[in-house]
């Protein structure tokens, strides 16, 4: 269950986002104002039949299409099975019919999206769940963007201290570590949080487990299960200083829609939010790898910030894949997008 995507090395479940692609030419156009990421939640499954969704922090006047397809392909490209346009915007319910190609499936994803590049995706077991979904999302009043946290300093097989950033007041959120790879969901708990929210630093021991891993990962999740973040650290003695947040208050994430794509050649882009005033590098890689580590394609400054459109070449290394990786990421490592795109001219 993935949205979009936000560095300070952590992210919104949108998850994932949960999660999302850059090159030689680029524009901003529309608004440049900071979006809040729309969130998809599921509220209730009939089984074959119908699936009742919530939207939190959708734009106003927007009409989404609504798509469903098979599990893992996030619903791009999936069957159309409605719309809904958001008025005057914020949270709302409602109940889409089951395609009939997707009745006998196991897990089904269902996803919103809108011409302006809005878009939100989450999943469902198309079954009767063994654990009930939640009644809806229970957002604090007046709390905008994400909770999230930097990595500032590690005592190999001992300790690691962390920064937090933008935590919601009145929220303790339980601290897990785990095996690099896993976001930490289901790791062993460490400790919890304060719920006075805003920024403060905590110090965790690395369970004894985990001792000895070159990599860990490090998740945040908060009492309703509505907010959570989550990072990853090497388990090297370091220490570093986190970037600053950008000047003025910037919310949300920057996120990435694949637009084009001409096998073997070039892929277009479409990304929001994007904050003003950085730097992104540009990189390709193999599916599955969310961009990291990429082939390096270009670098984009993004000026003023909002929207931007861009096409890029893809490397030849990775001519002849199937599936592709694309991720924008700051220099400074504070902010990042990522997609993935079949390379097939489809799109």
């Amino acid at each position: 269950m993935l949205k979009s995507g936000l560095r300070r090395k952590s992210v919104l479940l949108i998850i994932t986002s949960l999660l999302l692609a850059t090159g030689l030419a680029f524009g901003l156009v529309g608004s440049t104002q900071a979006q809040p990421v729309p969130v998809l939640s599921i509220l209730s499954v009939n089984p074959g039949v119908s699936v009742t969704v919530g939207g939190y922090n959708f734009p106003a006047g927007q009409t989404f299409t609504v798509r469903m397809g098979t599990y893992g392909s996030y619903g791009i490209g999936g069957t159309v099975v409605g719309s809904y346009a958001t008025g005057a915007g914020g949270y709302f319910t409602s109940t889409y019919a089951i395609p009939a190609a997707l009745v006998g499936a196991d897990k089904i994803a269902i996803r919103f999206e809108s011409s302006a590049g809005f878009f939100s995706y989450n999943w469902f077991y198309n079954t009767t769940s063994p654990t009930p979904y939640p009644v809806g999302p229970t957002p604090v009043p007046g709390y905008y963007g994400f909770p999230t946290f930097d990595i500032t300093s590690v005592v190999s097989g001992s300790t690691v201290t962390v920064l937090t950033h933008n935590m919601p007041v009145g929220q303790a959120f339980t601290v897990r570590m785990g095996d690099y790879g896993t976001l930490a969901i289901g790791g062993e708990i460490v400790g919890t949080t304060p719920d006075t929210g805003g920024s403060y630093a905590l110090t965790f021991t690395i369970p004894s487990w985990l001792a000895s891993k070159s990599l860990v990962a490090i998740r945040m999740d908060g009492p309703t299960g509505y907010y959570f973040a989550y990072n990853w650290f090497y388990n090297n003695t370091t220490s570093v200083t986190p970037p600053s947040p950008i000047t003025p208050p910037y919310y949300g994430a920057p996120t990435i829609t694949i637009t084009a794509v001409v096998k073997d050649s070039k892929v277009t882009i479409y990304g929001n939010n994007f904050p003003a005033g950085q730097t992104f590098n540009v990189r390709m890689g193999p599916y599955g790898t969310l961009g990291i580590g990429g082939i390096f394609v270009t670098t984009v400054d993004s000026g003023t910030g909002g929207s931007l459109s861009a096409t890029y070449d893809i490397p030849a290394a990775l001519a002849g894949s199937s599936q592709i990786a694309i991720r924008l990421e700051t220099t400074s490592g504070y902010f990042y997008a990522y997609n993935w795109f079949y390379n097939t001219s489809t799109y």
